[in-house]
């Protein structure tokens, strides 16, 4: 049976696993890289969002995904019947990425991995994790390739980031109830040939169809766009069997991009993801960390998916680092509870969004522009920064702020 020895497993080739990967190779730590898919692969997650850029620019592959021509993204737009909420990113709070990409992520994943390749880390694509089994810190994993032969790696550190797959979830028992409430989401992709020029044809837009129920475009530069609705799970029982159909009659439901998508065929039966929120009990124990979406994945509403993947690579190989050379990690402190700050940002504009009480404020017609610009900041990733209060006061600033609104509506 072939053996493989590395200093640090990572499972998965997605975005999380290419910032450790290239980081932890930058550093000079052997790293083995296994992924289930073949790539190109098809992933959700196509609406970065700026936070992510200083990720990928510390791992050593901002200029790679430059290189690659993707959609430029300078903000997002929302609309609710008349009522319309547009956020740029240039105007936001405080400093930071001004400006992202809106990717199909079976390219975007490509360039991170051709990258990370041609630096010098192994990726075997088309491998399984069979089994891991904990000696202490170190750990022997055993993988099936595509030819179906059994390996072994004996690594002394495992990165899980292998997504929806949740690896080292499944395996351990650490799979939790989401802090979200259960939503679904339906998608495809279509071949815009008629797009629109200038705005119309390069903002992400959000249409809200109401509170709880609202769909996705994105625009990507090869000419493709991306549609997708994400609702409570109950919703989608009120159209018919079979994803495309029901796709089919959801866009009739829409009411500023109704009749637009009519005469495009789907380049793929649309794909349907239940549950879409995941948490776990634990993020790390002796010898692994949780990252990206097999850690914690939230309602895609802000597009921080992507984001907090390469947000917990990094910060989880920088620690890794550190821990190789002797020096003091406190994994609870240092990982847990920093991301977990940003999740618990996140996690309460998500909740309020659906609350109805950030959509009050988002669709507000004369918001007051420092409001906005704190706001925008959150969208744009940036929930680790304390000066900014609609991120050191996220539990209860959005009500506080959606009941004056509510208050000022009252007395017209």
């Amino acid at each position: 049976m072939k053996k493989e020895i590395a200093d640090v497993l990572i499972i998965g080739a997605g975005p999380s696993g290419m910032v450790s990967a290239a980081y932890l190779h930058n550093q000079g730590i052997k790293v083995l890289v296994v992924e289930k898919a073949v790539f190109p692969r098809f992933s959700i997650g196509e609406s970065l969002i700026p936070q992510c850029m200083d990720n990928l620019e510390e791992a050593g592959l901002l200029e790679a995904v430059k290189r690659a021509g993707f959609q430029k993204k300078f903000g997002a737009r929302f609309i609710k019947g008349e009522q319309l909420g547009e956020f740029d990113f240039s105007k936001k709070y405080g400093n930071g990425w001004d400006w992202t990409w809106q990717v199909p992520r079976a390219d975007f994943d490509v360039v991170l991995a051709d990258e990370v390749s041609r630096k010098g880390v192994s990726i075997l694509f088309g491998t399984e994790v069979l089994d891991v089994e904990f000696k202490g810190a170190n750990s022997i994993t055993t993988i099936k390739d595509p030819n179906g032969e059994i390996s072994k790696i004996h690594a002394n550190f495992i990165i899980d980031a292998s997504g929806f797959g949740r690896v080292l979830a499944r395996q351990l028992g650490l799979e939790a109830k989401p802090k979200i409430a259960a939503h679904s989401s339906i998608f495809t992709h279509i071949s815009e040939t008629r797009r629109p020029k200038g705005k119309e044809g390069e903002l992400i837009t959000f249409e809200v169809l109401d509170t709880g129920v609202w769909f996705w475009y994105f625009p990507f530069s090869n000419g493709n766009s991306s549609l997708g609705f994400v609702a409570p799970n109950e919703w989608f029982g009120n159209f018919s069997e079979g994803n495309s159909a029901a796709m089919k009659q959801m866009l009739k439901k829409l009411d500023y991009y109704k009749y637009r998508f009519d005469e495009y065929a789907f380049l793929f039966e649309a794909q349907k993801i239940e549950n879409i929120s995941k948490n776990v009990t634990e993020l790390y124990g002796e010898g692994f960390v949780l990252t990206g979406n097999s850690a914690e994945f939230l309602d895609p509403v802000f597009s921080s998916g992507v984001s907090f993947a390469t947000a917990s690579g990094l910060l989880a190989a920088k620690l890794v680092v550190k821990q190789f050379r002797n020096e003091e990690v406190d994994w609870e402190k240092d990982y847990v509870t920093y991301l977990k700050k940003g999740i618990d940002v996140f996690s309460t504009y998500v909740k309020e969004w659906y609350s109805g009480n950030l959509q009050k404020i988002i669709f507000h017609p004369s918001p007051r522009p420092e409001i906005k610009a704190q706001i925008c900041a959150v969208l744009a990733g940036y929930v680790w920064d304390e000066s900014n209060p609609f991120v050191k006061k996220h539990k209860r600033i959005v009500k506080n702020v959606a009941k004056l609104i509510e208050m000022e509506e009252n007395q017209l």
